[in-house]
């Protein structure tokens, strides 16, 4: 009699939902225009104005501030929906570092993003830590870095200033949200199996990999939002996003097979089947890596196993392009309002650029000057604030193995689900003031015309405490190296008309893209 309640429940629920769903349609214009605090119904909780807001990242702030930063979102009976949105600097600092083995991944994350499947973004204890510190081996070492370096530049010098430099002659309108996300595609794909699927092209070819992660994003985003019993059911009749999720699994298994097959078959020509630690400064891309591993240092890694194997190449395509892609759409996107913040850093750029750099014989690369890459501080600095208005990934969360207390007073029970969602938090006034909305690089110049240290539990985009992203350094220098490439080739302007406004998903998107024209600047 109970479990048919609980059926009950449900289908009065789905019943319900649909219902609410045309009214919110019928009466949108309105809706648009109303402002108030979430009501907790009876049975329903506070989920009919969740779905009222779905689209509304504005609310989720505007109900933070009046929350004094900490917000509990009451869930429908029985869907376990219960949430605790928090960006309180000092909570983030408790959660991520003070108290970090009391909050984990949890399994209902695991279950959200299993299309993923277990990689960095789910994993927690031994199984994470074997991942992370494996991955930081390679990071760090010199001559990974070189390679990532060198493919970045060569990409820029050969495929896409040639392509801006024909859209300029033809005056094409291009899409650079597009042009970003193929070139980090094909750059975290060269640096994580050693093939480019050359999807920076000309004829801008469909790929199949970047529609998987595209839907697969848009599924987890889904997932956040609607009953679990609900993407349940759609998931085992396949309909909608779960449709589209599951189509999104099938790409990743069947692409990253061949990726696999192909790199046995060339370490096996090699006949190499040991693990070496690069001291000779050679590199290898991160497959290579990973298939000659000693285990024997990180035995929970089954780099043997091809899911294992599966799951790291599209952890990594995800935590490598898709981030800094959408930092770098973002970060031209504001440049393009702020004509003067792009007048600054044209001049840093051109104040510090070596004499070599304008060499026709000998362009350029970061490699060599490394040095010059560290003079760019208001590039620096504008890379932060576009970041922090606009994160790469919008939210986080966390769930708790026991009950605790948080710095705010609130008390937690043992397996709730904590979010911390950062693109509020880069946008409270309370936390960065009165000018919180604005795009001002300078709030990231110290007195002394350094870069402003502000701590990670408040400018969260590369997380913080032990879960902090290891490859932060390699994703500023890889950005700094495109801006500067492109603002020394190329004039941008902004379709007249376009609308630039975010589109949520697992990474903040642009909803129409970012439409400009190229203009060939003149060489000094």
């Amino acid at each position: 009699m109970a479990s048919f309640g609980l059926f009950e429940t449900s289908i009065s629920l789905f019943c319900f939902l649909i219902f609410f769903y045309f009214l919110i349609k019928k009466h949108s214009g309105y809706i648009k225009k109303t402002l108030c605090y979430p009501w907790n119904w009876p049975v329903l909780g506070m989920l009919p104005t969740i779905i009222l807001w779905y689209k509304r990242i504005d609310v989720l702030i505007w109900v933070l501030e009046k929350s004094n930063l900490t917000f509990l979102f009451k869930g429908p009976w029985l869907t376990r929906m219960d949430l605790l949105f928090t960006v309180d600097p000092a909570n983030i600092q408790h959660i991520l570092s003070s108290n970090f083995t009391n909050y984990i991944k949890g399994p209902e994350m695991k279950e959200i993003f299993d299309v993923y499947g277990d990689a960095i973004f789910t994993a927690d204890g031994e199984l994470w830590r074997n991942i992370r510190m494996s991955s930081m081996v390679m990071f760090n070492h010199q001559g990974f870095q070189n390679f990532l370096m060198s493919i970045t530049t060569s990409k820029l010098k050969d495929v896409l200033v040639p392509l801006f430099n024909h859209y300029s002659e033809e005056g094409t309108v291009v899409d650079l949200q597009d042009v970003f996300g193929r070139f980090m595609l094909d750059t975290t794909l060269v640096v994580i199996t050693g093939s480019d699927p050359q999807s920076l092209s000309i004829e801008m070819p469909e790929v199949e990999f970047a529609k998987a992660l595209e839907n697969a994003g848009d599924s987890v985003v889904y997932r956040h939002v609607i009953p679990r019993f609900l993407w349940k059911l759609q998931n085992r009749m396949g309909l909608g996003q779960e449709k589209k999720r599951i189509e999104a699994g099938a790409s990743f298994d069947r692409i990253c097979a061949k990726y696999i097959f192909a790199k046995r078959e060339e370490i096996r020509s090699q006949g190499i089947h040991h693990d070496h630690d690069h001291s000779d400064g050679e590199c290898e891309d991160f497959l290579t890596y990973f298939m000659k591993l000693d285990t024997s240092k990180y035995e929970h890694l089954k780099t043997s196993d091809d899911k294992f194997l599966r799951d790291s190449i599209v952890s990594l395509i995800v935590a490598m392009r898709d981030t800094t892609s959408a930092a770098l759409t973002w970060f031209f996107g504001l440049l393009l309002e702020n004509p003067n913040v792009e007048t600054k850093i044209r001049h840093e750029i051109n104040t510090n650029l070596p004499k070599t750099a304008t060499s026709q014989e000998r362009p350029w690369s970061a490699i060599d000057h490394k040095e010059f890459l560290n003079t760019l501080v208001y590039l620096h600095a504008a890379l932060y604030e576009a970041m922090r208005l606009y994160p790469p990934i919008p939210l986080e969360r966390k769930t708790s193995v026991n009950s605790d207390v948080l710095p705010s007073g609130h008390k937690i029970d043992a397996n709730s689900t904590i979010i911390y969602p950062i693109y509020a938090l880069g946008r409270m006034r309370s936390v960065w003031g009165e000018d919180a909305l604005e795009f001002k690089p300078d709030r990231w110049i110290s007195e002394t015309g350094g870069l402003r240290h502000e701590p990670s539990s408040k400018f969260l985009v590369f997380n913080s405490g032990p879960r902090s992203c290891s490859g932060k350094h390699l994703a500023m220098t890889a950005m700094k190296i495109i801006v500067v490439e492109i603002l020394q080739n190329f004039d941008i302007k902004l379709v007249k008309g376009h609308t630039i406004e975010p589109k949520p998903r697992l990474s903040l998107h642009m909803k129409h893209g970012l439409r400009v024209t190229l203009t060939k600047r003149c060489s000094a």
